[in-house]
């Protein structure tokens, strides 16, 4: 599933120590024998539920201190070098700092076996290096919350993450599948097309051919070639363009269509491609508009704007030259996500999409952040979220090392949590001890 995402910052919190401290006695013998394991390749494989899962809130975490105490140079004179190696591993966006599980917030609060299902999905596309975790955590029989933390404990070993500038602090988005209203042939209300890819887009996605960028979004609205060579592509008509607009942003979606006889059928529309034009934000747009402030920015508010101002919403539109084009698919099982990027079925909850750069698909991560909040002036305290969660998905909008998209599901209110999902983020990841 390749998604955008609504934010419309991404500016990261105030700077933190990229110093390594002195190791306890029990980690520096750990580390002492422990060789490091390549992680830059990423892990390969890329009727309806109208209830998302209820937000958990979790206790405030215990202050716990910091596992490393002391500068790099004092862990020099006592640590081989090959130690020194194992304590940092270098990705393409940044760095994993070795760290353990006491320094993860709220590591005893969360329920594990909640995060289960979606690990043994991604287990379903192991690489090499996740073949023996994979296939011991698929010998445990429906294991219990003392099982799965112990499992977790026994093979893994946390690693903190970090951009290229030492920074731990990230951005954390959220993403959902919309469920929309929508007619197999247009009518007065259902007038909004979602096509399939054009038959020369289908050429070259197939045979992987280069081209210059196809039609706008734009000149798609404008122009008789463009819509001459969509004839015929529309799969569905819905009647609000922000919908059309929230299905190609979210990457896929239900729809709902309403039989002759009355009966309501629910298919799922997946991610096919799109124009080849850059992503650009209509939040953004509407920011610099002075339609509203950048705290207040999420996708209620832009619908509100659009409610307000009918005239401006093909201007806002336009805004955006990016189009994407969908395939229908059959919903045989309505509990189940749309597929990821890694090729497994997303969990509300307990999937995220990461920059594949930073972290392999199939990575369990550990996240510390915040449950979203609507916007006031006399906010409260946000809610912590800290949980376990599967790298399952990723985004044209999801860049950097600690930068996640939360899948909230689909379902009544979770168009609303999604948009206000602006959240700071700390990451670690748990990878299989070599």
């Amino acid at each position: 599933m390749v998604h955008q995402t609504m934010n419309t910052s991404n500016s990261p919190a105030p700077r933190a120590s990229s110093k390594i401290n002195h190791m306890s006695s029990v980690l520096l013998r750990a580390v002492l024998g422990w060789t490091a394991a390549a992680i830059l390749g990423s892990l390969t494989g890329c009727s309806f539920a109208p209830q998302r899962p209820p937000l958990t809130v979790y206790p405030d975490p215990p202050t716990v201190a910091p596992v490393f105490t002391a500068p790099v140079v004092a862990a020099a004179a006592v640590l081989p070098q090959p130690a020194l190696d194992a304590l940092v591993r270098p990705t393409a966006r940044g760095r994993w700092v070795i760290s353990d599980w006491s320094a993860l917030p709220g590591w005893h609060d969360d329920l594990l076996t909640q995060a289960w299902p979606a690990l043994l999905r991604s287990c379903e596309r192991p690489t090499p290096v996740w073949a023996a975790t994979c296939a011991a955590a698929r010998a445990l029989a429906a294991p219990d919350e003392l099982m799965v933390r112990s499992f977790l404990r026994e093979r893994l070993q946390p690693w903190r993450v970090e951009g290229n500038d030492g920074r731990a602090d990230g951005l954390m988005t959220g993403y959902f599948e919309p469920y929309i209203e929508a007619s197999r042939t247009p009518t007065a209300r259902f007038n909004v097309p979602l096509h399939a890819l054009p038959a020369d887009l289908i050429a070259v996605q197939t045979l992987g051919i280069a081209r210059e960028p196809w039609y706008t979004r734009a000149q798609i609205d404008s122009l008789p070639a463009a819509q001459a060579a969509l004839r015929g592509r529309e799969i569905a008509w819905v009647a609000d363009p922000l919908d059309a607009l929230l299905l190609q942003i979210q990457g896929s979606g239900r729809l709902v269509f309403t039989e002759p006889g009355g009966q309501r059928r629910v298919v799922r529309l997946a991610y096919a491609g799109h124009n080849q034009q850059p992503y650009q934000s209509v939040g953004r747009w509407l920011v610099e508009q002075g339609a509203f402030t950048l705290e207040q920015a999420s996708w209620p508010v832009i619908r509100h704007w659009a409610r307000n101002n009918p005239q401006r919403v093909r201007e806002m539109l336009a805004v955006n030259p990016r189009y994407v084009f969908f395939r229908e698919e059959p919903l045989p099982d309505p509990n189940l996500g749309p597929l990821g990027a890694q090729g497994v079925a997303l969990i509300p909850g307990r999937s995220i999409a990461v920059d594949k750069d930073s972290v392999p698909y199939g990575t369990p991560v550990w996240i510390a952040t915040t449950e979203p909040q609507a916007w006031s002036q006399n906010p409260t305290p946000a809610r912590p979220l800290q949980r376990l969660v599967l790298a399952q998905d990723t985004g044209s909008a999801i860049t950097g090392a600690v930068r996640a998209d939360y899948f909230w599901g689909w379902g009544d209110g979770v168009e609303d949590v999604a948009g206000r999902t602006k959240q700071p983020l700390r990451m670690w990841v748990l990878w299989p001890r070599s």
